[in-house]
Parts: C-alpha cells; structure tokens; sequence
C-alpha cells in the first residue's frame, strides 16, 4: 500500500503561515532561512519547526527540567570565551551547564516515499541522527538531526567548579563543532534541490 498524507496541502499552507510570522518576528534562525525557503519550495515537503544549531549557558533547578531552566547566554555561531565567561557570571542558583546542540529540522513529507528520499539525502550528507518521527496517513514528518552535542556541567549554586583555561578549552571544541554542523547545513542547502519531482 502507498502511504500518502491526507491533507498534505492544507498542513503545508498552515506550516507557511506559521513560517511567515515566526519570520516577521525575527523568531527564525537566520542562517537557516535560505534552506527552509529551498524546502519549502519543494512540492512534496514543507518545514514544520527547525533549529540552525547552538551553544548555551543554561541555569537548571536539575537537569534536564527545561521548563524552570533559564537561559544564561544562547548563540546560534560560534562564540568567544569573554561571552561565556559573561554569562556564566550570571549563575545565581541551581546547576550551571554549557551546552551545544546540533541543527534539528523537522519536515512534513506527501509521501512515505518522499520522507525516505528526504532521510537518506540527509544521512547522506552527515546527519546521522535523522530519523522518520511519524508516519501514519494524518502526518508524515521527518527529523534532521546531526550528531555534535556537549553536555558541561559546570557548578552549582553559583559555585563554578572549572577554571577558567578549561572553560577556553570547552569554547574551542564547541566552536569546531558549529563549523562542522554549519557545513553540513550549507550542504544540505546545495544538494535539497535534487528530491525535485
């Protein structure tokens, strides 16, 4: 049986008015716009929410409790030790983490056909973390997802447990892990256009 998503015009119509204001309030990373203009541009895929890649500095009551966690310093680029230090000075309470995260996307497919092309292509180009997040005739969607990730503690109760050398030599490796994640981006943007028809 051929799976197809039901309605994949209207969702994809809905996703692009989502887009279109999360664009007009600047809420989109900037460097990943160029991509998510060539993916939606395609007949079969619309974007449905994506993340061009990060290093933080996040407070945590524990980890993982995204909800009560309050962001220090957030860049979308690499980053110099002098704003990391900044943030860090910020740490009041609770657990200090530094954090990188690799770019998540996530597109809506018409096709189980399409969404396999749209894995593969992405795997392919060093994305090994993607994966089909659901299929069922209501929604297709895929997840793009890259492999660099550091999870740093770094103190406690406005305690720092690191100094500040080690702190230079986190930034560096985090900072080799968004050039690697930023090329595979750029590729990605080169190479969508080829799940054309």
């Amino acid at each position: 049986m051929f799976l197809y998503t039901k309605n994949f015009n209207e969702q994809k119509a809905k996703a692009m008015e989502g887009l279109r204001k999360a664009l007009a309030e600047n809420k989109v990373d900037e460097d990943i716009i160029p991509l998510l203009e060539k993916l939606n541009a395609l007949e079969n895929y619309f974007t449905t929410s994506s993340c061009s890649g990060r290093i933080s500095v996040m407070e945590m009551p524990d980890f993982g409790d995204k909800v009560n966690s309050v962001w220090l310093g957030k860049w979308h680029r690499e980053v110099n030790v002098e704003e990391v230090l900044d943030a860090i000075e910020r740490h009041e309470k609770g657990q200090l983490w530094f954090l990188v995260r690799s770019p998540i996307l996530h597109v809506g497919a018409r096709t189980l056909e399409d969404a396999v092309r749209l894995l593969n292509l992405a795997i392919g180009l060093g994305f090994k973390y993607s994966n089909i997040k659901s299929v069922s005739h209501r929604k297709l969607l895929v997840e793009i997802r890259s492999t660099e990730r550091m999870d740093v503690p770094l103190g406690a109760e406005g305690e720092l447990w690191v100094d500040e050398a080690y702190i230079e030599r986190i930034v560096a490796i985090a900072n080799s892990q968004v050039r690697r994640f930023k090329g595979k981006l750029k590729k990605l943007e080169e190479e969508i256009e080829r799940l054309k028809g």
